[in-house]
């Protein structure tokens, strides 16, 4: 395990601490939203800013990047559309009454929850609200989003005729300790989960499995099915709040304030591997081609070999929490409250990651082959003594 020298690139523009940093789907681009009340556009090509976005009245609580326009939302209670070319504010969503705290873009819609207790969906190009869903008793921190079309089957689809409109589905978690998954159409609830006994902080849906896992402050993730709002499993080994999830190859990874983070097989519950070495709450994770980074309250990112567990970096550099961390064509970007934006080349890790899988791959190649000499030696042996037993 080496350390990580000095970060390839440090960008000191913002004048507050960073809370989000999105990716756009080209990789061309990277948003960063801050404190300081503005929204930052950088280029992974040149690691530049190209893009400066003013005019929320408060804090930037999290922003959403598309290849040509770019979302914020605010303590302002607002939610702002920007165009990427020009930086022109393009629309303002206005209706919530408290801090919007997350947005999320599918399709045409725009959702957003809040510290109101509601979350909304709004029209992407009318600065229109669609929709209000309001059920829960207190503030909406994180959500998903799929439609029906996913999960149903067709005579499953017959029964809820009166949403045939839109099949799609909002999935809200809320610090009431609930669950909620709601018809867009209509705004009715369609489920509510109960079974967590602390704040849902995040959530991650496989719709082709029918799963949903929720990571909650209670220290538990829980899966659940989302057609029939049952719960199929618990995981219960971490010592602290679930802050994050991520989902790979049917892998759960989850960091926690207790300082770890697990690998699970989804399918089973079963826990496979812990990744330790942090000083402080795992505030963000990333897998990447065999390798898990991680940022922490410590102030640092880590690169773990995902299988094994074995730290093999630690990038040292930032003063406060990593809140986000983004990877992009072998470079690790991560922003903290300290209000840097840090780019790391993670060239050196992957590649040694690369040969370290090609190795395994042809040391398991010669065991199957082994295992295939070894079964031909013992069909001969078998036949050899059946021979000589004159069977």
């Amino acid at each position: 395990m080496g350390n990580s020298g000095s970060a390839v690139k440090v960008c000191t523009d913002h004048q507050g601490g960073i809370n989000w940093l999105s990716l756009s789907p080209d990789g061309q681009r990277l948003l960063t939203g801050s404190e300081d009340g503005t929204a930052r556009l950088w280029s992974t090509a040149d690691s530049q800013c190209h893009g400066h976005f003013q005019g929320h009245e408060s804090y930037i609580t999290f922003c959403h990047l598309e290849n040509e326009a770019a979302f914020t939302c605010s303590a302002d209670h607002t939610i702002r559309k920007w165009d990427v070319m020009t930086g022109q504010c393009l629309a303002i969503y206005r209706g919530h009454t408290s801090i919007v705290n997350r947005i999320l873009v599918a399709k045409d819609y725009l959702f957003s929850g809040s510290y109101d207790r509601t979350a909304r969906c709004w029209s992407v190009d009318k600065e229109k609200q669609i929709q209000e869903f309001r059920g829960h008793r207190n503030c909406v921190l994180t959500l998903a989003h799929y439609s029906s079309r996913d999960v149903l089957e067709e005579e499953e689809e017959e029964e809820e005729e009166e949403e045939k409109v839109s099949r799609d589905l909002l999935v809200t978690g809320s610090t009431d300790c609930t669950v909620k998954v709601w018809w867009v159409s209509s705004g009715r609830c369609y489920q509510t989960l109960l079974g967590h006994t602390g704040a849902v902080l995040c959530l991650i849906l496989d719709a082709p499995n029918r799963e949903l896992f929720s990571g909650s402050t209670d220290y538990t993730i829980r899966t659940w099915n989302i057609v029939t709002g049952e719960q199929l499993k618990v995981f219960k080994e971490h010592q602290g709040s679930v802050i994050c999830l991520e989902l790979v190859n049917r892998r759960l990874y989850s960091g926690s304030s207790d300082r770890t983070v697990k690998c699970w097989l989804a399918d089973t519950g079963e826990r496979i591997q812990t990744y330790k070495a942090h000083n402080h709450s795992v505030s963000t994770l990333k897998y990447h081609a065999g390798i898990l980074f991680t940022g922490s309250g410590d102030a640092c990112a880590r690169a773990f070999n995902s299988k094994s567990g074995v730290l093999q970096k630690i990038f040292r550099g930032h003063k406060f929490i990593i809140n986000c961390i983004q990877i992009h064509n072998e470079l690790l970007y991560t922003a903290s409250h300290d209000g840097t934006l840090r780019i790391w080349d993670i060239r050196g890790i992957c590649k040694r990651n690369k040969r370290r899988l090609k190795k395994e791959r042809s040391a398991q190649g010669r065991g199957s082959q082994k295992g295939s000499l070894s079964r031909l030696f013992n069909n001969k042996v078998g036949c050899m003594v059946q021979q000589e037993n004159g069977e």
